[in-house]
């Protein structure tokens, strides 16, 4: 992946981009709302001060000619106050007093209007050129018994509303530095716990591509992060089993397959080269028909267990669990009678209705059973129960025979396995009997547990749901 498009890179991007905006914005469009508040407010508070002072002149006022001394230091001292200049004119535009340029004192004004600022309270601009720079000027009546005696005009330098602006901005230029200077925490954050995992999990999954499983994730954060890398984890040594499994698998497919047709190829070759004498012939070519009848066992199996791997939709039904026992048992009429075993049957009710699969229930049925045949002694009996718990079903199927060891109690569910005991007594046993079992059970959301020691029996015990109504 380039570097610029990667999730990290993208985000340094988006984070200087919010930055650069965030500053054209107090830059632009800050500064041209602090300007116009400030116009405003500095304009309406002349305008209140400019009518101060023509309400205190209206009451010193006699004739024409205000007390002098009294209101030159007034104005003075308000001009001071509010870094502006004064001017008190008569009603015909004369300056009479100017608290900065006394030598203004006497001057007309040209085309004196005191409604000069129109419907505003102010007006912008050099003021009939009294001024070099922009001024904000307004304009206050000094009115006494019904007659306009004159006029207060205060002027301010239009500079002292851009400096003021530009203190403003100045504080939030510094507080944005700051806040962005501390939002580094944010990246900090993120570069900690998210981009450096993430590259780790990146690096993970291209090495598990390549087929290193034995790779692990050391990310040890109790969140989103932390639970992806644990799955990681958790993938990987599935997918690990899963490849020693699939060697292992393949190595007992082969070996299972190369011995009959070992045997087959033997004896074909000794009947065809004249070692077996044509009156042996027969004996071999039914031993060559039972290592086909093992192959075609061994295939049925792994197709089996293949369609059970894929999760078959199971075709369910309500059916009399009792009458397929029944009739699965009958089935072995002939293998129990050769080793004289008996079967024995017990029901807790007459009729036991399940919901399950019936064809898959049979096969489970069929290779439990077989198998506590192969395992038991002559003369001995195989007990086969159905018991009714709540809305559960239980069916077990135990035999007295030769049981399991300890130590393969937990293998016997695996593909292929086989026990030593097993080797020796069950040549033509393929190791997939008790594996398609537990995948019909687990397929229907059951259980099944077994049960033995060695030297004295084996149980299966095996879960259904009952069938409502």
């Amino acid at each position: 992946m380039s570097r610029k498009h990667s999730l990290y890179y993208k985000f340094i991007l988006g984070y200087l981009v919010f930055g650069i905006l965030s500053f054209l914005v107090i830059g632009v469009v800050s500064s041209g709302w602090t300007f116009r508040l400030l116009l405003d407010i500095r304009s309406e508070a002349l305008y209140d001060e400019a009518n101060l002072l023509a309400s205190r002149y209206s009451s010193i006022y006699r004739g024409n000619t205000p007390e002098e001394e009294f209101t030159q230091t007034l104005i003075e001292a308000v001009s001071t106050y509010l870094h502006s200049e004064i001017w008190i004119v008569d009603s015909h535009g004369t300056v009479v007093e100017d608290s900065v340029h006394s030598s203004r004192v006497g001057t007309v004004i040209e085309d004196f209007d005191p409604a000069f600022t129109g419907n505003r309270s102010y007006d912008v601009g050099s003021y009939h050129n009294y001024f070099s720079d922009d001024v904000i000027s307004v304009c206050a009546p000094i009115t006494g018994n019904y007659t306009t005696h004159g006029y207060v005009l205060i002027h301010l330098p239009f500079s002292e509303i851009r400096q003021t602006r530009d203190t403003v901005l100045n504080i939030l230029y510094i507080s944005f530095c700051i806040i962005f200077g501390l939002s580094l925490i944010i990246l900090l954050v993120f570069t900690l716990t998210v981009y450096f995992p993430l590259r780790k999990i990146t690096e993970a999954a291209s090495r598990y591509a390549e087929g290193d499983l034995k790779h692990r994730l050391t990310i040890h954060t109790h969140d989103e992060i932390g639970y992806l890398a644990d799955t990681m984890n958790y993938m990987a040594e599935k997918l690990d089993k899963g490849e020693a499994y699939q060697k292992e698998f393949i190595a007992n497919v082969s070996h299972d397959f190369r011995s009959p047709l070992t045997s087959i190829k033997g004896y074909l070759e000794a009947i065809l080269d004249g070692t077996i004498p044509p009156e042996m012939q027969e004996k071999y070519l039914q031993r060559v028909i039972s290592e086909t009848e093992r192959l075609t066992k061994l295939t049925e199996g792994l197709l089996t267990l293949n369609s059970l791997d894929q999760r078959a939709l199971l075709t369910r039904s309500n059916f009399d669990l009792n009458q397929v026992i029944k009739e699965t048992a009958a089935s072995f009429e002939g293998t129990c009678g050769a080793k004289n075993i008996m079967l024995d049957l017990t029901f807790s009710d007459s009729v036991t209705m399940v919901y399950a699969d019936l064809g898959e229930i049979q096969q489970v049925l069929y290779n439990l059973i077989d198998n506590a045949i192969k395992f038991s002694h002559p003369d001995s009996t195989i007990y086969i129960q159905s018991t009714i718990k709540y809305e559960k079903v239980f069916v077990s199927v135990k035999d007295t025979g030769i049981g399991i060891p300890k130590d393969s109690l937990k293998k016997i569910w695996e593909r292929f396995y086989k026990t030593d005991v097993s080797r020796g007594r069950d040549k033509r046993g393929t190791g997939l009997g008790l594996s398609i079992v537990r995948e019909i059970i687990q397929n229907h959301g059951e259980t099944i547990d077994v049960i033995s020691t060695e030297g004295v029996g084996t149980e299966f015990i095996f879960t259904l749901p009952r069938a409502s109504g």
